[in-house]
């Protein structure tokens, strides 16, 4: 029979709302008892954050890795949306995050994803249709359906969301939602059809306009969408229905924190410290249904000692009762990820880049530091031996997109902000079909930063001059096999090394990786060509 172990500290009682001395008891992972004593605590125990929104794979680290680098900020469960390797593998892919996130003492909840592929204007490596959704709902792990991107099909009642949706209202699971600038009817259609929340709010007056409507809104802060300046105001009006999320977020940003370093900001900026605490955890548990501890009597044991309510920094963190983090140091075993991949490009030549010229202007994608927005302007092009090149000088650099599951032509547009002055960047993560997208200073560089990304069968690159430096991800393309703090290490080289080519971008790779995700307005770039989102069709590079 398992030993109880009694703990004490200040406890912050957030359902109450009071904060009191008291010695909590705890066998077989649950809190038997609290009992409030005399006295007084140096530190105080809180329930643990939870991450009301993340894509593990875009840490670059498979779950079980993601685990041992959250806990050391307190974050000890997430509701985990699978979309990105579910793209690459299908229900393969879900069912290894399953399984990876299984070995370690961490609280993964994840989703069956709604839009696989997210649209019908670009080749993922697999498809999950309502056969595959409903497979996977079924499934007691599988706790809600992921954001419903395809908000224009909602809107028109596209038969195959619509029975995604029914599914999902047929056996009681919740429903995320994706969409952003949404507004007036539609929006209303999107939220009657059952859909209660998102992620993708550009400002506080569109949130509050989804609030009114009965939607919980939360508020990113990831490695490229930066939200919680503008949507602060929300968890000062109405923070019950707020909750708190990452969304995305790289190796370096998640060795720094995340949901914790936003429970700071907010209770600096003055918010309520109960309704802070609030959302960063009982209302993503009370809205999923997860089974995640509050710290009440009856609860399994999952929370976590701070050394104040203002810094927050912990100093040890508990899950069903058991310790896995303290005093700096994680306390189980590092788990060794199997691979699993699907990646089949073929090397490419360099005059698969060229883009024949044309008379007219170019529409250019315009990349904008910290949103995953984008903004459409036409341009001369630059033209040499009759083709439209690369023009480092004007910063408008070529990208290109290439299928990485079938080996077909790669498709080529032209951006700017990336800033380079020579060389390539090139990555297989790509939203959210995850093929192979580069940007590059010159036909060369593009062409060997994507043939080193075929090489290794996906990871990050980036080629100046005569080297190539790379990362790879022999985890679905998405995901590296190696210690996390090494990976971020990694990273970060690799992320400077684009910087000393002239990229100005915070976050260049997580950047680069939603050039191709077409959902998010307002002009993309995906393997079957240039995507305009405003109508949402295939549009051409010359403008008219």
């Amino acid at each position: 029979m398992d030993q109880s172990q009694k703990i004490s500290g200040n406890l912050v009682d957030i359902i109450n709302e009071t904060i009191y001395p008291a010695t909590i008891e705890i066998k077989e992972g649950k809190i038997v008892s609290i009992k409030r004593k005399e006295g007084s605590e140096k530190h105080f125990l809180i329930p643990g954050f939870v991450d009301a929104h993340v894509h593990i794979e875009s840490s670059m680290l498979p779950p079980s890795e993601f685990a041992r680098f959250s806990l050391k900020d307190g974050v000890i469960a997430t509701v985990s949306d699978p979309h990105e390797i579910a793209n690459v593998l299908g229900t393969a892919g879900v069912e290894y995050m399953l399984q990876n996130a299984a070995t370690v003492p961490f609280k993964f909840y994840f989703g069956a994803p709604s839009c696989v592929p997210a649209t019908s204007f670009e080749t993922s490596g697999a498809r999950l249709g309502p056969q595959e959704i409903e497979h996977l709902l079924s499934d007691n792990r599988i706790k809600y359906l992921t954001e419903v991107m395809n908000f224009p099909g909602v809107i028109q009642c596209d038969p195959e969301i619509m029975q995604k949706i029914a599914i999902a209202k047929k056996l009681k699971k919740k429903i995320d939602g994706h969409a952003p600038q949404l507004r007036g009817e539609d929006l209303k259609k999107y939220v009657i059809a059952g859909i209660d929340t998102d992620h993708e709010c550009v400002n506080a007056d569109e949130a509050r306009e989804k609030i009114a409507l009965g939607m919980k809104v939360l508020i990113r802060e990831g490695s490229a969408a930066h939200d919680f300046d503008a949507l602060f105001p929300l968890l000062l009006e109405c923070p019950e229905s707020c909750m708190l999320c990452s969304d995305d977020i790289d190796p370096v940003t998640l060795m720094r924190g995340g949901v914790n370093l936003l429970v700071k900001r907010a209770v600096s900026r003055g918010a309520d410290l109960m309704s802070i605490l609030r959302c960063s955890s009982l209302i993503p548990v009370q809205h999923y249904g997860l089974e995640v501890g509050l710290l009440r009597a009856g609860d399994p044991a999952d929370f976590i000692e701070v050394s104040d309510l203002k810094d927050f920094k912990v100093q040890s963190a508990y899950v069903n009762g058991q310790s896995v983090f303290k005093e700096g140091k994680i306390l189980f075993p590092r788990t060794i990820p199997e691979r699993i991949n699907h990646f089949t490009a073929e090397k490419k030549q360099m005059g698969d880049f060229l883009v024949p010229a044309h008379p007219g202007r170019i529409k250019v994608i315009e990349a904008i530091d910290g949103k995953l927005l984008t903004q459409e302007f036409l341009a001369e092009p630059l033209i040499a031996g009759n083709a439209v090149v690369s023009d480092p000088e004007r910063d408008i650099l070529k990208i290109t997109v290439v299928n990485r599951y079938q080996n077909k032509p790669p498709s080529v547009a032209f951006i700017k902000n990336f800033g380079l002055k020579q060389g390539a960047i090139a990555s297989s993560v790509a939203h959210d079909s995850h093929n192979i997208v580069a940007v590059g200073a010159s036909d060369e560089a593009l062409c060997k930063a994507v043939n080193c990304i075929i090489a290794h069968r996906g990871g990050l690159c980036v080629v100046d001059g005569q080297s190539e430096t790379i990362l790879p991800f022999p985890i679905a393309g998405l995901m590296s096999d190696r210690e996390g703090a090494l990976v971020a290490k990694e990273y970060e080289r690799l992320q400077l090394l684009a910087k000393s080519l002239g990229c100005p971008l915070h976050a260049p790779f997580m950047t680069l990786s939603f050039m191709a995700l077409l959902v998010i307005p307002q002009i993309k770039l995906s393997d079957l060509g240039l995507f305009d989102g405003k109508t949402f069709q295939i549009t051409e590079l010359f403008a008219p």
